[in-house]
């Protein structure tokens, strides 16, 4: 891994918070649900940890304060930042995309690129100033007086991005009753949001805010509204009449109760929704990550595994929340 300022300042904080918990690294991994061998490297710069979960749970063992947890996950988003881009280039692309109504008919993709560009002459020889494009996207032309399309977002924004862009980004998620803050930094809240909001509004899954992303955002016809957590917490308990309490422990440790919760693995792979199914997962149950997101279904697909063994070791990293469900 090629270290960069920011991996060190990264690896100087969590070195500074281990330090002042006077504490070993095998003790703080089994309180924070990692390895010690892993924390050794996150603490020495050598790797940083692609899921913000291990992050967050090592601060609150080594007894992190809340404006060191923010300043923390700045830190791991800007180190993260490079990283992520190169997952993000070399994993599949899940596709998000609901299945066709029955009785419509799909034109393939050829011939709805000649109505198109037919469409497009049309409105060109009858003096319109509206482009249609070939594969069917949005007209540029549409939100060209809006931020995003302004000359200074013209690359997608993404990870490790801050400044009125990103601003705009969140104002727009926020207003689709997405939870997140708007601090103009693209940090993992941010791209959890992104992600959710291209599988809802049926957009390929790449966790950037491209041309499509913008249209979708400024068409105000996605919405991110979800289940408070106490709602959740009900419906888990109703299906997991063996052993609620700590079925909710365990929902809480991964996804902290957020129907959206999105979150990648090192292998370019990602976890989806109240118990973060993984895409390996989402495949063995014949879900999607849309689905993911249903409450109702993720639980019921929770169940699903549980009941196989009846044990949650599909959860090993929240095996903390086994131990003692109270304290989550």
């Amino acid at each position: 891994m090629t270290v960069t300022v920011h991996v060190d300042k990264f690896a100087a904080y969590l070195r500074m918070l281990k330090d002042r918990s006077g504490q070993g690294y095998e003790r703080l991994g089994r309180r924070a649900g990692a390895s010690g061998s892993s924390l050794h490297r996150y603490c020495s710069g050598q790797s940083v940890p692609a899921d913000y979960r291990v992050v967050h749970s090592f601060a609150k063992v080594c007894g992190a304060s809340a404006e060191e947890l923010r300043e923390l996950h700045q830190l791991w988003a800007l180190a993260d930042a490079g990283r992520a881009e190169e997952g993000h280039a070399e994993a599949p692309v899940v596709p998000a995309t609901a299945p066709p109504t029955p009785g419509v008919d799909v034109t393939p993709r050829r011939r709805r690129g000649y109505a198109a560009l037919a469409i497009a002459i049309m409105i060109l020889l009858a003096g319109g100033l509206v482009w249609v494009t070939a594969d069917g996207s949005e007209p540029p032309g549409r939100y060209a007086d809006r931020v995003l399309f302004s000359p200074a977002c013209q690359p997608p924004v993404s990870m490790g991005q801050h400044d009125e862009c990103v601003t705009e980004v969140q104002n727009l998620l926020v207003a689709a009753q997405g939870r997140l803050s708007v601090d103009g930094s693209f940090g993992p809240e941010t791209l959890r949001r992104v992600t959710a909001f291209q599988v809802m509004a049926g957009l390929p899954a790449r966790g950037v805010v491209d041309e499509a992303t913008k249209n979708a955002l400024y068409d105000r016809r996605t919405s991110l509204a979800a289940w408070p957590g106490p709602v959740v917490e009900q419906r888990i308990r109703a299906v997991f009449t063996e052993a609620p309490d700590t079925a909710v422990a365990i929902a809480r440790c991964a996804s902290f109760l957020d129907p959206l919760w999105v979150l990648p693995n090192t292998n370019g792979s990602r976890n989806w929704g109240i118990f973060q199914i993984s895409d390996a997962r989402l495949l063995d149950l014949g879900g999607t990550p849309r689905q993911a997101f249903d409450p109702v279904w993720n639980i019921d697909a929770a169940h699903r595994l549980w009941s196989a063994h009846h044990d949650f070791r599909d959860w090993p990293s929240c095996s903390a929340a086994l131990q003692d469900p109270r304290s989550h």
